[in-house]
């Protein structure tokens, strides 16, 4: 059954009714989505490895006046994520709307990766994204219909002369794919997939004053001429969950104040 655009007189942008997962929820871009989702109608489920950082994105959705629940899961187990999502169901109603933004970032020189380092980020950064998407693509047939986000980057399009990350930029491009193929095969269920690009973001990883030259560094080299607030990525999060996006599938929005247009 196809999805259908909203109906007259609703925001486009609304998502009033709608039950969302938001995995890596307890921070970063992951929380900031969380609460705009929340903000915009939606009943939200916060799944998260830090159970107090999945509380605290709980609570201040709730002190707002919205609808949440909190989760302490992992991302790498597939019977953690079905439970998961069995719990925000259970609490929520059924799912109709996941953001998968749970993952891991360092660096490490290519020539002195070593192979646990290696799978680790791909573990955590793909095969548990997909992990995720499994158990909430399962669910969303159920509900008759949905929408995903994965939470890909700009590192997953351009290789960063100076960061030395092939593992993170190599498992971000396969997230962009990954969403694409999953795009294709679900879209017969009603699930739109799409993946979102952020440039570089004021996360509490990026905001640390000992980052502070590299920060302003990099803010040199971004037309817009400095890092995006998490909050900054919520607009086209919404937009590609809600029905403003209705006929969007596939997508890789790059939402990255024009650094890769250099």
């Amino acid at each position: 059954m196809p999805e259908t655009p909203p109906a007259a007189g609703r925001s486009v942008f609304s998502l009033t009714g709608e039950v969302a997962i938001v995995t890596g929820g307890g921070s970063g871009i992951g929380r900031a989505i969380a609460l705009g989702l929340a903000e915009c109608g939606a009943r939200v489920g916060i799944a998260d490895a830090s159970a107090e950082g999945a509380e605290q994105t709980a609570v201040a959705i709730r002190a707002a006046g919205g609808e949440a629940v909190a989760i302490e899961t992992d991302v790498t187990s597939e019977d953690g994520m079905t439970d998961a999502v069995a719990a925000v169901e259970a609490t929520l109603g059924g799912l109709s709307l996941a953001v998968n933004a749970a993952g891991i970032a360092d660096a490490v020189p290519a020539l002195e990766l070593t192979t646990d380092q290696f799978e680790r980020m791909y573990r955590i950064n793909v095969t548990g994204l997909f992990r995720s998407c499994q158990a909430e693509a399962r669910a969303m047939i159920r509900t008759g219909r949905g929408s995903i986000l994965n939470l890909a980057s700009i590192s997953g399009l351009v290789s960063h002369r100076e960061m030395l990350q092939a593992h993170y930029n190599s498992a971000k491009a396969a997230v962009a794919h990954l969403t694409r193929s999953l795009a294709t095969e679900w879209a017969p269920h009603a699930i739109r997939v799409n993946s979102l690009a952020p440039g570089f973001t004021l996360t509490p990883m990026n905001a640390r004053e000992e980052v502070a030259s590299m920060r302003a560094d990099i803010s040199r080299q971004i037309p817009l001429e400095r890092f995006a607030e998490p909050e900054e990525m919520v607009g086209p999060a919404v937009f590609l969950l809600s029905g403003a996006g209705s006929y969007c599938t596939g997508v890789d929005l790059v939402v990255d104040g024009g650094f890769t247009l250099l």
